[in-house]
């Protein structure tokens, strides 16, 4: 009996917070294709944000993997003062929704939530994220990753381990 699609794309999705929150960084970015977008949007306005980050500020934007690949490459050396030390890090999500798309890929949108602790201080932050999935053997490649970061009032180092 294969297991219902819904619930392979929530382990999925799980396994993903789960890895990222071990900072198992080569298994964490294996779940991502190599032409894989990651782009974390600012805010314009109290309800508006940019939508092209080629022309409005962004958070983060990476056009590729190369750019993760870069960012855990100044963790593992330290070569990121920001990043020491670590902060350890639960990511919880939640309402996922899945939209199928032409040619196989999917469209599924969560809601989550990092909890976040780092040097005697705790923090949170949370949002909606919207990936594209493609299919890859019998599982998937991240193909993109749009994270709307609700709280954007940010008081500590933002990175990607946060969302």
């Amino acid at each position: 009996m294969s297991t219902p699609l819904q619930q392979r794309i929530e382990q999925f999705l799980y396994r993903n917070a789960e890895l990222c929150d071990a900072q198992d960084w080569d298994a964490y970015l294996d779940m991502f294709s190599e032409d894989s977008e990651y782009h974390v949007p600012q805010w314009e306005s109290e309800h508006i944000y940019t939508t092209d980050p080629k022309r409005g500020m962004s958070l983060i934007y990476y056009s590729n993997r190369t750019g993760l690949e870069d960012r855990v490459f100044r963790i593992r050396t330290g070569k990121a003062a920001s990043t020491i030390p670590m902060p350890r890090t639960q990511h919880n999500i939640a309402n996922v929704r899945i939209r199928e798309l032409e040619g196989g890929d999917l469209e599924v949108r969560a809601n989550w939530h990092t909890l976040f602790y780092r040097l005697n201080s705790a923090g949170q932050f949370f949002g909606h994220v919207t990936y594209r999935l493609r299919p890859h053997g019998d599982s998937w490649k991240i193909a993109r990753k749009h994270v709307l970061l609700l709280n954007d009032c940010i008081d500590s180092v933002l990175d990607f381990y946060h969302l």
